[in-house]
């Protein structure tokens, strides 16, 4: 004997996960920890006995309900399941998959469409924080299909633009928590930055790289990544995050000029190993460092004019680009909104099954999606 709950698998962005109406779930936080557990097959390399795509970035859950805050339409909670430890975590955002939620939500009958586009205030449980999703939906049903392209997702889709609120210092207190554009950590000039992820910015050319390997090579790069996770762990209680050993912040990025016509190349390690790409809400933060003077990234970085600045952020797998309106009045450099170019698609829908010694369902599922 078998659970059944309803769930959605959808891609986001250039991450992948199953997608829940919370009240299909239990509130109990171990329970709900051993459910996800269970559903992406963790832990386990390969993820062979669950939905998991045995990468950090196909094991990924969104947990979502219609919210009762004024002027917000949804709440949404994600969890990263971790692929090899039997643990997940909710000490961060996804902005990938935040992609997803909202047609998810009105094919689930969380919420009303509009016609032809629909703009939802979602509420990012993570970092209590807001963001404006708007999608196409013309005759009020949600199009997946159209000529947006983003790099790491082949072919094309219907575009999602996403539009962050107040995400300054969303999980460390502040924009630059430690108070300083720039810390020295064991020889290395970092730039501890918040602006919707924890991310810790360092120079490859200080970790005697190029900032151009691949990611394979870079996650072969056993030496390095000692290097980076030592770094890490002693940059963590200076950021307001504590002890980071267990924890998925922050993220670990390395900056080096452009190669191909944008404003920064990257390579981000999430935390220990190297990214596809690059997360929505890191390489926000990345963007934003871009335009402080006195960072590790505007050393290097490539900084567009005006005050609203489309910043181009390199990855292994090509280019994100992030729209930041800046205020610049007095001297100061401020971020006052990050829009970004995502797509999605729904990829299956129905139920998925954990065992019944797992969670024997007396949490009543809704029927199948």
């Amino acid at each position: 004997m078998q659970t059944k709950i309803p769930c959605v698998m959808m891609r986001g962005g250039t991450s992948k996960g199953t997608y829940f109406i919370a009240s299909d779930l239990p509130k109990d936080e171990k329970l709900l920890e051993e459910i996800l557990l269970s559903v992406m097959g963790s832990p386990d390399v390969r993820q062979i006995d669950g939905l998991g795509g045995a990468d950090p970035l196909t094991s990924k859950v969104a947990i979502i309900q219609a919210s009762e805050r004024e002027g917000v339409d949804l709440d949404y909670l994600f969890v990263q399941v971790f692929v090899d430890e039997a643990r997940t975590s909710t000490s961060q955002n996804c902005g990938n998959i935040l992609a997803g939620v909202g047609p998810f939500a009105i094919e689930s009958g969380l919420v009303k469409p509009n016609d032809p586009e629909t703009t939802l205030t979602i509420y990012l449980e993570n970092s209590d924080s807001i963001a404006d999703v708007t999608f196409l939906t013309p005759g009020s049903v949600v199009k997946y299909d159209g000529e947006a392209r983003i790099d790491g997702v082949p072919g094309t889709a219907s575009p999602v633009m996403i539009s962050f609120r107040d995400t300054e210092g969303s999980t460390c207190g502040s924009l630059l928590p430690t108070g300083n554009f720039v810390d020295t950590i064991d020889g290395v000039d970092v730039t501890c930055i918040d602006n919707g992820m924890p991310v810790v910015l360092f120079e490859a050319t200080a970790m005697n790289r190029t900032g151009y390997e691949s990611r394979d090579d870079l996650n072969a790069d056993v030496e390095l990544k000692n290097w980076i996770e030592e770094i890490r762990l002693n940059i963590g209680r200076k950021m307001n995050l504590g002890d980071v050993k267990n924890k998925t912040v922050p993220k670990m990025t390395m900056v080096s000029p452009p190669q191909m016509g944008g404003a920064i190349c990257t390579r981000s390690f999430i935390p220990h190993d190297c990214h596809a790409a690059i997360g929505v809400f890191a390489a926000v933060s990345v963007g934003t460092a871009i335009a402080l003077p006195g960072t590790v990234a505007h050393r290097v970085g490539v900084i567009p004019s005006g005050t609203t600045k489309l910043v181009s952020v390199e990855h292994p797998t090509g280019e994100i680009s992030v729209k930041l309106n800046i205020d610049e009045t007095e001297g100061k450099t401020k971020v006052k909104k990050a829009d970004i170019l995502r797509t999605t698609r729904r990829l299956f829908e129905g139920q998925v099954l954990v065992p019944y010694g797992v969670w024997n369902g007396k949490t009543k599922p809704r029927a199948a999606v």
